[in-house]
């Protein structure tokens, strides 16, 4: 269960903020004085304290006498109080919405492993479940209630909303924790096979038979068995795993002799298996059977505040895979929001990878998603270079030849050069800045006479801003009349 907070400080301004804040991440909290305080950890002191200033600077006392409190720590000065083992953080202000999410589940966590602390009394226990939205609060909510049971469970949800993940946390919450964990996609195996892979088969019972083999039921004995997009299932292997839901016996291919099935069964289709019913494709018995406790995974669309954190929780787990790190800015986060991802949270999980392989160590900005992914219009920083800069790269380029081939330098350096230049540097030496003052006049000159003095195509042909050449215009006195004098 989410623990109580309470907020403890004797700046007033400082703890509304916070606790305006705390009410947009939808965490209920009190904000109290220290009399209320001891009262309440008094009566359970499994809460989490956050601590700013107090009259009587007793912080440490505070700290010390409730072990099993967990503390963050309001403002800089508190700092030296982090060496305590039940202070989980820090937070200074600006408060910030992901450290203050961050620090929470860090209290979830140390309240989780208190010593002789029930696993199951903590939410925190859920692994991959990531989201702070009435969804997936509901989701964790029906895993808690049901875990504890032994009732047939039918997880419902779009393709990568992450229904395993579920199934796994219900294992994981379950009596049956200790047993194995169990999958099987039923779309992914040939019909003629799937009975063999779910109930075993005895030597010699088909052609390739060469030994007896233990099924998936057999081998998630005491544990649970996940029976993956059921809706592919094929309708005689639904009559025959429907008998097996009824009496909790089978038998292998090929034997005789009853096993009986201590499993629980967790099964899970992103089809309509109501439609799937009427068209005949579906049992409607097995339905039954299988709907006892039915969960729906949300889509990642209908989410889209828990998109940070999943953000954040994907990159940790690319990171423990030895991939870089990578960041995304708030106009990146702002963009991915109004993306309608048909593929959902696996969807996202691709992208991640992808921009980690490509930006890596970097922060991801809107410029930097892929096109279909960017739903707000930015305008992206381009970077202005020193003059000086710019003609030292121009310089290397000028002079940058081909040494395996003079000749196609002789005529690079041709095509950059005037009707009196040179291709070699003469005996007594050259006037560089005036020569390639020179050249830069010959090429702004023919790039505005070809564009009819159209200034701002005149600029892309020399791959300049308008900007710019309007300033070298005006530095070299390069006016329509001026050079139609020239003339």
């Amino acid at each position: 269960m989410i623990p109580r907070l309470f907020i403890l400080d004797q700046q007033e301004q400082r703890a509304q903020r916070l606790s305006i804040i705390l009410n947009f991440v939808a965490e209920a909290h009190q904000i109290v004085d220290e009399t209320q305080l001891l009262a309440q950890l008094a009566i359970d002191p499994k809460a989490v304290v956050l601590l700013g200033a107090l009259v009587g600077q007793q912080h440490e006392q505070l700290i010390e006498q409730h072990p099993a409190t967990a503390f963050l720590l309001l403002g800089e000065t508190l700092k030296p109080l982090l060496r305590h083992a039940n202070v989980v953080g820090l937070l200074s202000e600006p408060f910030a919405y992901a450290s203050l999410t961050q620090h929470l589940r860090d209290c979830q966590e140390y309240h989780r492993l208190l010593p002789g602390q029930r696993a199951q009394e903590s939410q925190a226990r859920f692994v991959g479940m990531v989201g702070i939205s009435a969804q997936m609060q509901q989701v964790r909510f029906l895993i808690q209630q049901v875990a504890r049971t032994d009732a047939n469970v039918l997880i419902l949800g779009d393709s990568g909303t992450g229904k395993e993940v579920v199934a796994r946390n219900i294992h994981v919450l379950s009596h049956r924790a200790d047993g194995p964990f169990v999958p099987i996609n039923c779309g992914a195996i040939p019909a003629e096979l799937l009975e063999s892979e779910l109930f075993g088969h005895e030597k010699g019972a088909f052609t390739g038979a060469i030994s007896t083999r233990k099924g998936r039921f057999e081998l998630a004995q005491g544990g649970t068995l996940f029976l993956d997009e059921i809706g592919d299932m094929p309708l005689p292997m639904q009559v025959k795993l429907l008998r097996v839901l009824q009496e909790r016996i089978y038998e292998r291919v090929g034997g005789n002799q009853p096993i009986r099935a201590d499993v629980r069964i967790i099964a899970a289709t992103h089809r309509q298996l109501e439609g799937m019913i009427e068209e005949g494709r579906f049992r409607e018995d097995l339905f039954y059977r299988l709907n006892v406790f039915p969960i729906e995974t949300p889509a990642l669309k209908d989410r889209p505040d828990d998109l940070p954190l999943l953000l954040q929780e994907l990159q940790q787990r690319l990171e423990q895979h030895g991939q870089a790190a990578i960041k995304f800015t708030e106009r990146a986060i702002a963009s991915l929001k109004l993306h309608g991802w048909p593929g959902n949270v696996r969807e996202l999980a691709n992208l991640v990878e992808r921009l980690g392989i490509m930006f890596p160590h970097q922060v991801i900005d809107v410029a930097e998603l892929p096109l279909k992914y960017r739903h707000i219009e930015v305008d992206s920083y381009v970077p202005h270079y020193p003059e000086a800069l710019l003609e030292r790269d121009a310089i290397n380029e000028l002079f940058q030849f081909n040494e395996d081939d003079d000749s196609e330098g002789d005529a690079h350096f041709a095509q950059h050069s005037d009707n009196n230049g040179f291709n070699v540097l003469p005996d007594d030496g050259v006037d560089l800045k005036q020569f390639l003052a020179d050249l830069e006049i010959t090429l702004i000159s023919q790039a505005l006479e070809r564009h009819d003095f159209v200034v701002a195509r005149a600029a892309d042909i020399l791959c300049l801003r308008r900007t710019t050449l309007v300033e070298k215009m005006r530095k070299y006195n390069l006016g329509r009349d001026e050079l139609d004098a020239a003339d």
